[in-house]
Formats: structure tokens, sequence, C-alpha cells
């Protein structure tokens, strides 16, 4: 990629809200046809993705470890993990929606971490990689991680239909709230990274 066939590399940059070409500012400026403020990038994409990115590897741990529910029949209790729930789906009979909740509950966050964290590498380490290939990769990354809260849908279901007034009830746990909590930082820190600053890294 030449360089100076880049907006940045002739000194413009678009407005983020309207599209309208602009001279790069030297200080703060503002766009003349909306008055949002002018960026050749996104202000501290880098960090701000970076941190969003470690809280949501902080709480994935305990989002798989502790119960996500408890089905609680007759008074006596069983919490199911993720995990749990998908074995317990397997030996009913269930493969294909065990393997949806695999994939949905599981494999997507960890991928989409996975996936987030080679890319801040990337723009760290100044890797030359083939920017095309990885604008993709991010561009997955922001488009699955919407399809990432299958558990929580299911939860949320499950509370409204199981509720049988004492005979039998479901009780989130606390692993929903962190799994929850994966999801909507793992979006923020999608949306948070800028990826042009893969590009800005290719010689």
């Amino acid at each position: 990629m030449k360089k100076n066939n880049t907006a940045l590399a002739q000194g413009l940059c678009r407005c983020h809200d309207c599209g309208r070409l602009a001279q790069i500012p030297i200080s703060d400026a503002l766009c003349v046809r909306c008055s949002c403020q002018l960026h050749a990038r996104l202000p501290h994409s880098f960090q701000r993705t970076l941190a969003l990115l470690l809280s949501g590897t902080a709480l994935y741990i305990p989002a798989n470890l502790f119960p996500i529910m408890t089905v609680t029949r007759l008074g006596v209790g069983e919490p199911h993990t993720i995990l749990g729930g998908i074995v317990e789906l397997i030996h009913s009979d269930m493969l294909p929606i065990a393997m949806l909740v695999l994939v949905a509950s599981i494999l997507v966050p960890l991928l989409k971490l996975l996936g987030l964290s080679l890319l801040l590498l990337c723009v760290h380490f100044r890797w030359q990689v083939n920017a095309k290939r990885w604008t993709q990769m991010y561009r997955i990354i922001s488009f699955v991680g919407r399809w990432s809260m299958l558990d929580i849908f299911m939860i949320s279901i499950l509370v409204s239909l199981v509720n049988l007034g004492g005979v039998a009830q479901v009780i989130a746990g606390s692993a929903a709230t962190a799994f929850g909590a994966v999801v909507v930082l793992t979006m923020f820190a999608a949306k948070s990274f800028d990826p042009r600053l893969i590009w800005d890294v290719q010689k």
C-alpha cells in the first residue's frame, strides 16, 4: 500500500457524522457542515479498546465458571453453568440446541476476544499484515457480536414460561450478569477500535 494514496497522507480527514472531507485540524476544530469535532482517527481508540477488552476478558472467566441459572423443582434447586447446560442438553437428545448454545455462548465470545487482541497487537507492534483481510476480520467481529446473547435470551424465556407458582422456578445466576457484561463490553470494544489504524502501520 502506498501511503501517499491515503487521505491522511494528503492532509485530509472525514467528518464522522456527515462524511464531509476537511483539512486535518492542527488543533480542535469543528466540521463546517454539522459542527462535529474533527479527528483524523478516533481519539484514544487503542487505549479505550484495550481497557474494554481487558474488562471483558476478566469477566469471561466467572461467566463460564459460575452458575448461569438455577432450576428449582418442588423446592430443590439445581444450578447450571453454561457448559453444564450444554452437557444436559446433549443428554436430553437436543444436540442441535446444545451446539447452538456452545457456538453462541462460548466460542463466539472467546473468538471475539482473541480477534480483538490480535488487532490490538497488530497495531501496537506494527505487524506487516494483509490489511484488507484483517479489516474483514474486524468487520466479522463487529457483526457477530450482537448474536452472543443467546443464554440471556434463553433465561428470560425460561423465567417467563417455567414459573409455575412454586412447583418449578428458574432463577438467573451470577454468571448471567457477567456473561451479559462480556457481550456488552466486547461490542463497545469493537465499536471503539478504529480499523484505519491497521492501515497506518503498513509500509
